[in-house]
């Protein structure tokens, strides 16, 4: 059933929001020339799949989780993207393609092995990511992994399709503010 919303949500997502998402897309050819930004990330049964989002820092700055990102590589575009979480509508093709669920773990990087060691153990790996979830709207983000793992494992055991949807509307009306990017740099 979750399947057949996220399939049908992204879908239609996608179709009505196609002309922010292009707005969006110019936007950010004019900030940083490449808009959209993929990688690779930690799949369902630890099985990597290409992430899109929109890009958010300049081209040069370093791969690595975004507690460990400058933020000066942070663009002016990028961090209004951030905060409204625009950045993420990308993922809605992770979503239609079926690499990623609406509610779920959000997907890390190979190299967070601290994260992944701690989502094995508590079987994370053994659902889909997500682009949001009880970690993301109470705040955790990836820069505490047993924390983050803990959540995701929480969330994992009581999704239902009435949690589901709460999160979902948790996110959209404002709830979490996503990763924190390093200041101290």
């Amino acid at each position: 059933m979750i399947r057949l919303i996220d399939f049908l949500a992204s879908f239609f997502g996608l179709i009505l929001l196609l002309p922010l998402i292009l707005v969006l897309y110019i936007i950010g050819l004019f900030d940083t020339g490449s808009p959209v930004f993929r990688q690779k990330r930690v799949g369902k049964n630890k099985k990597a799949f290409t992430l899109y989002k929109f890009r958010t820092m300049n081209k040069n700055a370093k791969a690595v989780a975004t507690h460990l990102a400058n933020q000066s590589d942070v663009t002016k575009f990028g961090s209004f993207l951030r905060k409204t979480k625009l950045d993420e509508l990308p993922q809605l093709m992770n979503v239609l393609k079926g690499d990623m669920s609406l509610v779920g773990p959000r997907p890390n990087l190979f190299n967070q092995t601290e994260l992944i060691a701690e989502r094995e153990k508590r079987n994370v790996y053994d659902h889909k990511p997500g682009i949001t979830g009880l970690a993301q709207i109470n705040e955790i983000d990836m820069s505490t992994p047993e924390k983050l793992a803990e959540k995701d494992a929480e969330m994992l055991l009581s999704l239902n399709l009435y949690t589901y949807f709460k999160y979902i509307f948790a996110t959209v009306l404002g709830k979490g503010q996503g990763d924190r990017i390093n200041t101290n740099n």
